[in-house]
């Protein structure tokens, strides 16, 4: 008898702590794992990946300046992240939660190797965040890649950073007010690839074009560069959009499925509209449309199903396609690298068609969806539209002003004529790309 009641005894002193285990997420060691490897992946889209890209696209005399500008942001985006921005984007907000996070996570304050966010280690998280917060500007800079001061753009992104893409991810992925409407956005239709593309086409015209274009030639330097640079964007892609799931699950392995799918449908298509427009295919070609199709699934892959990918991607090659030429041979823009109409179209055309593809309404159309919204199509039309037209005019805005500031800030945004005939190689950086003997 006497120990049975000690059991009782022993059970009932143990029921507080049994209640407060209850309370506590364990840590999911898969999930954890998966999402340190993610976050891996993420960065190395932009460090070495968007660099050699990027890099390969530009002149010889230029190609430092680019690998440069990459390395810089993410440096200073990192820190930023670390002193404010994590808070700023992801804590609460309190009376202002709608529009901005506050400060009680600044300098990562109470957060260390037990905290948790879900079930994976609230450091990580913040570290996964990280890497989107970094190649979010280093996209950016293919706009006016080759006639910029360092100095101008280093200042530009960071400041573009904290203003646009802080306050964008907070809409939607802080529990702002986007968020509260129901957008739909996975890994960044509209919060990295809309502001970037959007940011792209303001600094392009701010800016002004390349002395020489439209009539000079200006072909990349190194194609060979720019397809590793692509084939490291692909692989890390599955980071970026199945890690988004933080979770080693069903649908990170779905979002991982449509990401490749969307990539090769839109690498395809763009090959064989180059193809009967001018001939030839080329691998410049190709390698744009595979990037296209990975941004227009990016705001889709946690809603669509393989052959809604299929669609994605066959969409993101005509339509992107198609305003490269409107941008570069009808508008006369100089954007670079083709950012706005590769990202800034790509995330607006994803981040739309989602209201279509992941509606109920699908769901007798295996495949093409899987019921991602609970809203109708009308519905999350609009609201996706909502998202869209807040990203885009809040982008142009901050972005001019944040153009101007830095103009001021660096005794104008460009280098001199001269220095953009010798190139930013030497005249920013004393060194060359290049040294043959």
């Amino acid at each position: 008898m006497l120990p049975r009641v000690a059991g009782f005894i022993s059970l009932f002193l143990l029921l507080p702590n049994l209640a407060f285990a209850s309370d506590t997420v364990a840590l999911n060691s898969g999930n954890t794992a998966w999402i340190l490897t993610a976050t891996a992946l993420v960065l190395f889209m932009t460090l070495p990946g968007l660099a050699l890209f990027y890099g390969g696209l530009v002149r010889s005399k230029n190609v430092l300046s680019i690998l440069m500008a990459c390395f810089a942001i993410a440096g200073g985006v990192s820190v930023l992240w670390l002193l404010g921005l994590y808070s700023l984007t992801f804590s609460d907000g309190g009376v202002a939660q709608d529009w901005i996070g506050g400060i009680s996570k600044a300098a990562f304050a109470g957060i260390n190797r037990d905290s948790m966010q879900g079930d994976i280690p609230e450091v990580l998280f913040a570290a996964f965040q990280m890497t989107f917060a970094i190649i979010t500007p280093a996209l950016i800079i293919g706009a006016f890649a080759e006639r910029v001061k360092f100095s101008a753009t280093l200042i530009f992104s960071l400041l573009w950073t904290a203003a646009v893409y802080v306050p964008v991810a907070h809409w939607v992925w802080g529990g702002g007010f986007l968020a509260q409407r129901g957008v739909i956005d996975f890994a960044g239709g509209i919060t990295v690839h809309i502001t970037a593309g959007i940011a792209a086409l303001v600094a392009a015209i701010v800016i002004g074009p390349r002395r020489g274009f439209p009539k000079t030639p200006m072909p990349p330097h190194n194609l060979t560069m720019t397809v590793i640079g692509a084939g490291m964007l692909w692989v890390g892609w599955f980071g970026f959009n199945a890690g988004s799931a933080l979770a080693a699950n069903g649908s990170a392995g779905m979002a991982l499925l449509v990401t490749h799918i969307s990539a090769s449908a839109g690498a395809l298509v763009w090959m064989l509209c180059e193809w009967k427009r001018f001939g030839k295919p080329s691998v410049l070609g190709i390698v744009t449309g595979m990037v296209a199709g990975l941004g227009t699934i990016t705001p889709a892959a946690g809603s669509v199903g393989p052959m809604g990918a299929l669609i994605i991607g066959v969409l993101a090659g005509l339509v992107c396609f198609n305003m490269t030429q409107i941008v570069k041979r009808k508008w006369e823009i100089d954007d670079s690298l083709d950012v706005f109409p590769v990202h800034g179209v790509g995330g607006i055309l994803g981040s739309l068609i989602v209201a279509v593809l992941a509606s109920p309404d699908l769901g007798i159309f295996s495949g093409f969806g899987f019921g991602g919204s609970n809203a109708s199509i009308a519905d999350q039309f609009s609201a996706q539209a909502l998202g869209v037209g807040v990203a885009v005019v809040y982008t142009a805005a901050v972005t001019w002003v944040l153009l101007k500031v830095t103009g001021v800030l660096t005794g104008g945004l460009r280098v001199s004529a001269e220095q953009e005939t010798e190139g930013l190689d030497l005249v920013l950086h004393d060194e060359k790309g290049y040294d043959i003997r």
